[in-house]
């Protein structure tokens, strides 16, 4: 009798440990399921680029120059390779907002045409928003692309391999600035190579003495 009765505690208490364990599985699939955040810190980074334009500046001094106007745009998950549209942004960087969508409108790239509309965005934006008053007093200040979110997905091969492709995405952002565009300086090839050395010398070596 005392035999039967300690193995019927022994599995009394393992059934009790098993549905306790069972239940906090459940607890935690359900957790994870229910999850639809997307905490990766490349989209937190992304989304301060159109937060600047809610900075309020402290008031200027009737002797202080007027600030020009600032307007941060941009457009996400463009269907379109982050590197070939580098190249459509590095075209237009430091020109006049005119010259810009006048390049685009004669590209042929797909990418130009997504430039283009963003642009024009932008320059709406600053009319509405930012209180600038002829939206062809404006130039690119910065313009750049960015990588995006990638979707896997799989290529079939022959001989029952398979293999992964990337769906590639990219941004694209764009500060515009009211005013003219500043001149462009003339750098000869001895300055370039004097500040690529000075930009060696100033770098920081992470885990050194």
């Amino acid at each position: 009798m005392a035999v039967s009765s300690v193995a019927g505690v022994g599995v009394t208490l393992l059934r009790s440990i098993a549905g306790q364990m069972h239940s906090r599985m459940l607890a935690s699939v359900c957790a994870v399921h229910h999850s639809s955040f997307h905490t990766s810190p490349t989209l937190e980074l992304t989304r301060k680029w159109e937060k600047k334009n809610l900075i309020v500046y402290p008031p200027q001094t009737r002797d202080e120059p007027r600030k020009p106007a600032e307007i941060f745009h941009c457009r996400r998950q463009i269907k379109y390779s982050k590197d070939k549209m580098w190249y459509l942004a590095k075209l237009i960087r430091g020109m006049t907002i005119d010259q810009a969508v006048a390049q685009l409108e004669f590209n042929d790239k797909k990418g130009a045409q997504i430039m283009k509309e963003v642009l024009l965005e932008a320059q709406d934006m600053a009319v509405r928003n930012h209180n600038v008053e002829y939206k062809s007093n404006l130039y690119v200040a910065e313009s750049f692309s960015g990588k995006g979110k990638y979707l896997k997905r799989i290529r079939i091969h022959g001989k029952g391999m398979f293999g992964i492709m990337d769906k590639v995405h990219c941004h694209y952002f764009v500060k515009l600035v009211e005013g003219s565009p500043p001149a462009v300086q003339q750098t000869t090839g001895f300055d370039q190579a004097k500040e690529y050395v000075e930009q060696l010398r100033s770098r920081t070596i992470i885990h050194s003495l």
